[in-house]
């Protein structure tokens, strides 16, 4: 069974379009680097354009998954291959989708040995990214939040800095941990479900667990076992340790993909899975979420203060920016919960074009400490000028993207609590001390002695640097100036998951 566009089944092929580049690219010869290049470009940018008719395509008004894609796997375990969207996870997919050309172009100069391998990791890596996003059978979404690791592990491993196997193995051990308690969640559902029917039928089936009541000490252990897995991913205190080594030593494309995208698997776990299946347990760990969220979204801001590392500092601000998610959707309120979702578009749009601002200096100088940088406006204006746009953005200066998740989510806290929402804005502010002061020391005053040494190489964006950050200024800018755009495809979701958990929310409150 299957909703298609004009008889495609288009999830799939969204999701596989990556697999297909990943085959050709592994039948070329290993040092034919261009035509490389050029397939796994061509891939990403036809699975985009893929994403993009599901756009097209899309009623945002109806209620529940679009574009269904339906057949059986182990009918004897009632697993099935069954996809579907709807408004949060088409706005992930076309997230991932454009993030994937972008980093995949970023990378034809800075890879340049084990190129057929790294477009492989990196065409795997979408399949998994997609993957977890479309799918609506659980053990079929384990398949592919589990997939998403080995290609990440090698492209750090690989591919990454001095201390790469530290940071890559630290990565794996605590994203496994979390997983495979989130397997012993998903069976112990899977089985109660076949307990309560009598049959195996469905349960696997997302849709179908959602509609059955599960015990509450199930409840409240599942969801223990599935916000472990998910807080690992966002990463919320004091889970976060893994994210900062892992985006120092990964290389630039790996840092935008695993904070454009990566990091949103756990936000939207949260949001599709452990919310919406264990609403009862949800709110009963609501009150802790909201205080790991609240140390997060402010202890990242203090710590990035502090860095003298550029990458360091800008990961230390996603486990700030990313507590604004989880605190957002924990709220439970409308605000709130849009917030959450808008937040986590424009961090992986923002954050991304942040590191590759990053990898850009890094390219000319092999270095990242801040205070061995200064002056760089007078030699490299166009580069300066689009980092201090990104930097403006991701402090939430109003009309960019940044700033109507951050805002949202605040409104949202103040319905709740008006001291969390205090607490929020103040973290903001933070935010904005170590952004600029970053951004005066690295780009103002006198051109330093250790860049002066460098001499010849500082020159300004090239024509694919500057190709690659030029969508992310448009959709910062778009999306900021029209957030609409996105939060009508978030409306109706939004709705459904605040219908599911509103009577817990009322038994709580002591309310009929």
């Amino acid at each position: 069974m299957s909703e298609t566009l004009h008889g495609l089944p288009l999830l799939s092929i969204v999701t596989f379009i990556p697999l297909l580049g990943a085959l050709l690219i592994a039948v070329l010869p290993r040092h034919q680097h261009g035509w490389i290049r050029v397939v796994a470009l061509a891939t990403s940018l036809l699975a985009w354009v893929a994403s993009l008719l599901l756009l097209v395509g899309f009623d945002p008004t109806s209620a529940g998954f679009q574009f269904r894609e339906q057949a059986a796997w182990v009918p004897a375990f009632g697993i099935q291959y069954k996809l579907g969207i709807d408004g949060i996870s088409l706005a992930l997919v076309v997230l991932t989708t454009t993030l994937t050309w972008i980093s995949i172009l970023a990378s034809f100069g800075p890879i340049k040995e084990r190129v057929k391998e790294y477009m492989i990791s990196f065409l795997v890596l979408e399949i998994g990214m997609i993957g977890v996003f479309v799918a609506l059978d659980m053990f079929l979404f384990y398949v592919f939040f589990e997939l998403v690791l080995i290609p990440m592990y090698l492209i750090i491993g690989i591919w990454g800095g001095a201390n790469r196997i530290y940071a890559t193995i630290k990565f794996v051990i605590y994203t496994l941990v979390g997983s495979l308690l989130m397997l012993v969640a998903i069976l112990a559902s899977a089985y109660s479900y076949q307990v309560g029917t009598g049959s195996w039928t469905g349960a696997f089936d997302y849709e179908a667990l959602r509609a059955f009541g599960f015990d509450p000490t199930l409840q409240f252990f599942a969801f223990a076992g599935f916000f472990l897995a998910f807080a690992i991913k966002v990463p919320m205190f004091p889970f976060h340790t893994w994210l900062p080594d892992a985006h120092v030593e990964a290389p630039t494309a790996g840092s935008v993909i695993l904070a454009g995208v990566l990091l949103k698997l756990g936000g939207y776990g949260l949001l599709r899975f452990a919310v919406p299946l264990f609403p009862d347990a949800a709110v009963t760990w609501a009150p802790v979420v909201i205080v790991l969220s609240l140390i997060g979204i402010v202890y990242g801001a203090i710590v990035a203060l502090v860095q003298p590392d550029l990458k360091k500092l800008v990961a230390y601000s996603s486990v700030s920016h990313m507590g604004f998610v989880t605190l957002g959707i924990f709220v439970f309120t409308e605000q709130g919960l849009q917030g959450a979702v808008m937040q986590m578009i424009a961090h992986g749009i923002i954050t991304g074009a942040l590191f590759l601002c990053v990898g850009v200096i890094y390219e000319r100088t092999h270095d990242r400490t801040i205070a061995k940088m200064g002056g760089l406006a007078g030699v490299l204006p166009v580069y300066s000028a689009i980092f201090g746009f990104f930097v403006l953005a991701s402090l939430g200066l109003p009309g960019l993207a940044g700033f109507v998740g951050e805002f949202l989510v605040i409104v949202g806290a103040f319905e709740f609590w008006p001291i969390v929402a205090a607490v929020t804005a103040t973290a903001m502010m933070l935010g904005a001390a170590y952004l600029l002061w970053m951004y005066q020391r690295v780009i103002f005053g006198d051109l330093s002695d250790f860049l002066k040494g460098i001499g010849h190489h500082l020159t300004d964006m090239t024509r694919i640097e500057a190709a690659t950050l030029a969508p992310l200024v448009v959709l910062s800018i778009g999306f900021g100036l029209f957030p609409g755009l996105l939060l009508h495809l978030f409306q109706t979701p939004v709705t459904e998951i605040l219908a599911g958990v509103s009577p817990a929310l009322r038994l709580a409150a002591g309310l009929p």
